[in-house]
């Protein structure tokens, strides 16, 4: 009660000296968006350092909405036709399969005035890069020694001190089809893996979901998992006992994009969000402690733990086919749950 006496009498005041008008005026001319983020890391990353210069920018308020890409995929999907959220946070794999599904509007990279910080080909008539993620192996220096590839994850030493996820991330997805190549499978044959996999199983640490392992790592539930370098130097600024090996095969590496979902109705907006994402004062702070990123921006230097001086060096990292990998990992996400969990 006392609260709504205080807005009435304030109003009044503010009638009285003619100002009450031009500030309501002044906040509904706000535009409201919502933006699918990766929960997590990338999550408070963007309300930190995007979201407020969007608003200082373009006076445009976002909300987030944190999924992982597949449950983008999966969410936009189910809403047939109405878009839940503005924009889309994907990785390789999901972006093949938004714009398979028709999920995305056709994009302008002439309405982003920062693109010419970003290489050659990396916005499109589909949507334009945001970030690049390097993925390998993180290991406890204090607990176990420098693992020298993927198949030393499936030593004694390692599985019972290993946290295990499945395909449902990008990074997982990655770093289990290394497992299974090392292993004398292929891209496409994760048959050696998972026989390796149910061997280790009754020993391994951790089988959790991709987000919980940051979280068993810091307890100290897990001393190995795979991830990517972000993740690591997240967790080693908060006094976590963490180092990153890149495995003797190759450091794994890839672009995150934003896409503007289809049917949107703030497209300007959108257009908005994702040029300051790429824009070099946002790179630049999502690239310092604590956030890591791993800039797009040509105008920017990644961070000094990150194996990666330029984002034209992303030519020397390991990659992926997606347009074989995708028609697969559903099986493989079924296959993962069917045979780890439990």
């Amino acid at each position: 009660m006392s609260l709504m006496i205080g807005r009435r009498v304030l109003g009044r005041s503010l009638l009285a000296t003619g100002l009450a008008l031009p500030a309501l005026g002044a906040k509904a001319q706000t535009t409201q968006m919502t933006a699918a983020v990766y929960p997590g890391g990338w999550d408070e990353a963007l309300r930190a350092v995007l979201a407020p210069r969007l608003l200082a920018r373009h006076n445009v308020g976002v909300s987030f909405d944190p999924l992982f890409a597949v449950d983008q995929i999966a969410k936009a999907r189910a809403a047939r036709g109405t878009p839940p959220f503005d924009v889309f946070v994907l990785d390789p794999g999901p972006r093949v399969s938004g714009v398979d599904l028709g999920l995305f509007e056709a994009f302008d990279p002439a309405r982003l005035p920062s693109r010419a910080v970003l290489p050659e080909g990396y916005a499109d008539p589909v949507g334009a890069a945001v970030a690049a993620q390097v993925v390998g192996i993180a290991y406890n220096p204090q607990k176990v020694p420098k693992p020298a590839g993927w198949r030393d994850l499936f030593q004694p030493q390692y599985a019972s001190k290993l946290g295990l996820t499945g395909f449902g991330t990008t990074f997982g997805t990655i770093s289990l089809i290394e497992m299974a190549k090392a292993l004398g499978g292929s891209e496409t044959n994760m048959d050696p893996l998972f026989a390796e996999l149910r061997r280790i199983k009754p020993s391994v640490a951790a089988v959790a979901a991709p987000a919980a392992m940051p979280g068993l790592f810091q307890q100290g539930q897990i001393d190995v998992m795979y991830t990517n370098t972000y993740t690591v130097t997240l967790l080693r600024s908060r006094g976590v006992p963490i180092a990153f090996a890149v495995p003797e095969s190759g450091a794994a590496a890839f672009v995150t994009t934003m896409h503007i979902a289809k049917g949107s109705r703030n497209i300007a907006a959108a257009y908005q969000y994702i040029d300051t994402m790429i824009s070099t004062p946002v790179q630049s702070a999502l690239a310092l402690e604590p956030y890591f990123f791993v800039p797009v921006n040509k105008e920017v230097t990644p961070g000094a733990d990150v194996p990666m001086r330029s984002i034209s060096e992303i030519t020397n990292f390991v990659t992926h086919d997606w347009a074989k990998i995708n028609p697969l990992r559903a099986g493989w996400i079924s296959r993962f749950n069917r045979e780890m969990a439990g």
